[in-house]
């Protein structure tokens, strides 16, 4: 699957909306990757050319924040939970689940982008465990068969 060219015009009303605000680097930097879906190396470099705000700059503020995405994503976040409940009550076996089902490895997003699989470390909730959290829905005591059928729901 090719990557459509990047449409730098989108940026326009971004800088537009902050141009008179010092220190916006961060709004900045949520908007074009709201519009984008990530922020990548074009965008960057055109939000610091139009600015004038270093390189170095920002791409210290977005290495920095966990927020920020450099890499393309899958239009579904799949979230799995390897803390301690998790762990134990059989995450990992959901996580392998996951990845054979889609082709995904955990920090990486499946060829078409539908899916991107993470792994995270405490959802807060581990009466629930094993958890999974899909675009915001929490899936709680949950399995490989139940998460990858919920999953190819969304197709």
């Amino acid at each position: 699957m090719s990557d459509a060219p990047i449409d730098l015009a989108l940026l326009d009303p971004i800088l537009d909306e902050f141009k008179t605000q010092k220190g916006a680097v961060i709004p900045i930097l949520q908007r074009a990757q709201d519009a984008y879906g990530y922020l990548p190396k074009e965008v960057v470099t055109a939000i610091s050319k139009k600015t004038r705000i270093p390189l170095s700059q920002l791409y210290g503020v977005v290495t920095f924040y966990a927020q920020f995405n450099l890499e393309r994503r899958g239009r579904h976040i799949v979230r799995i939970c390897d803390g301690t409940a998790c762990h134990v009550r059989g995450a990992p076996k959901i996580v392998d689940g996951v990845g054979d089902a889609f082709g995904i490895k955990p920090g990486g997003s499946d060829p078409d982008y539908k899916y991107t699989l993470e792994i995270v470390y405490c959802l807060g909730s581990c009466g629930l465990a094993p958890i999974a959290v899909v675009d915001d829905q929490v899936y709680g005591q949950t399995d490989t068969d139940t998460l990858v059928e919920y999953l190819h729901e969304l197709e």
